[in-house]
């Protein structure tokens, strides 16, 4: 088994694809608490797979030789999961309520690679 970093992508056109700010407080409410189900339904359908739940993300600093500084990207959370390849840890995240009900873009999964020696 092999262990693959999953990262939850949101953006701009997802979001007001999805409808999101046209709902009334109530309706996202809703939606939220739906979600939310939906999400749990998913950690208990793949628990055997996760590695690491993960978190939402906040937002971001960069840094680099020039120091310091705001930066913004489409990263929204993460989870470690584990598969026996990486088209199967892909696979996983059919129909997550990342983008089926909340106003995410898409999950991206890349494998965790081993440090070189």
């Amino acid at each position: 088994m092999k262990n693959f970093l999953a990262v939850f992508i949101g953006n701009e056109a997802s979001y007001k694809a999805s409808g999101w700010a046209a709902l009334n407080e109530a309706e996202r409410k809703e939606r939220e608490r739906a979600g939310i189900e939906a999400w749990n339904a998913w950690v208990n359908a793949h628990r055997d797979a996760i590695v690491e739940m993960g978190t939402p993300l906040g937002k971001t600093l960069r840094v680099s030789s020039r120091g310091v500084e705001n930066a913004r990207n489409e990263l929204t959370a993460y989870t470690v999961v584990k598969a026996e390849s990486h088209e199967a840890a892909a696979r996983l995240f059919e129909g997550h309520p990342h983008f089926s009900i909340f106003p995410g873009d898409s999950i991206e999964v890349m494998e965790c690679l081993a440090i070189p020696q």
